[in-house]
């Protein structure tokens, strides 16, 4: 299946290559990601655009990304857990960004197989839980891809035991915003672990999590341009 004729205009492409460039590093100032990690926008129903294979935080305007065909080999250059992507693109047509992370305080967690509970207002937004994908090594055959976006299912985000987070959201902004949130509900979660209050922690219920996790009041829009603020392409995005 060729690529090139799903495509949108090269604009468009060049947006997304802004887009990403913001995300990346908006994900390394938060120090949700360090050495290691990627993120990447949906560009077609059969491609998506992944970042440079580079620190995210280190990612700059002449680093572009390189386009991805859900269907084909990975093309050269491309790090061999964006098969990760593929995989959740290929199985979910709503899913328009994913960002694969290090958030340290879920790594945490996720050593002693833990996922973060829902315990204030920002982890409502995983009220049906975060699955765990109970496997330490680096996800690097097609299978692995395919089992991790399986684990992954309709949740939003996936726990890699010892080895980050995938997050998928309806747009590289959404993921990048709950990427940020899954690593709060985290910290929240490890501060009461460790303060021996664990069993104390009052764990939201579903339904009360679902009414609370609203996106009203530009909630996710507000996060973003915290995350975002001060990068030049971000200001750039925003005068356009």
């Amino acid at each position: 299946m060729s690529t090139t004729s799903t495509l949108p205009h090269t604009g468009a492409i060049d947006a997304q290559q802004r887009l990403l460039g913001v995300a990346a590093r908006a994900i390394g100032r938060a120090h949700l990601a360090h050495a290691y990690g990627h993120c990447s926008v949906r560009l077609s129903p059969s491609a998506f655009l992944v970042c440079a294979a580079k620190p995210m935080g280190l990612i700059g305007a002449s680093d572009t990304g390189t386009v991805v065909n859900v269907h084909e080999a990975l093309p050269e250059g491309v790090l061999g857990e964006v098969r990760i992507h593929q995989e959740i693109y290929r199985r979910h047509p709503h899913i328009g960004g994913v960002v694969r992370s290090m958030p340290p305080a879920v790594m945490a967690l996720s050593a002693a197989r833990l996922t973060p509970r829902c315990l204030h207002g920002i982890g409502t937004y995983f009220s049906a839980g975060v699955p765990l994908w109970d496997d330490p090594q680096l996800v690097r055959t097609p299978e692995q891809a395919a089992a991790v976006a399986e684990t992954l299912g309709m949740a939003s985000a996936v726990v890699m035991r010892g080895n980050g987070a995938v997050v998928a959201g309806g747009s590289l902004e959404d993921a990048v915003v709950l990427t940020w949130y899954l690593e709060d509900a985290a910290r929240m979660d490890l501060a009461l672990r460790g303060a021996g209050l664990s069993d104390r922690a009052a764990v939201i219920p579903q339904a009360d999590a679902e009414l609370r996790a609203t996106r009203v009041g530009r909630i996710f829009e507000r996060m973003w341009e915290y995350l975002t603020a001060g990068d030049s392409e971000s200001m750039a995005m925003v005068s356009a």
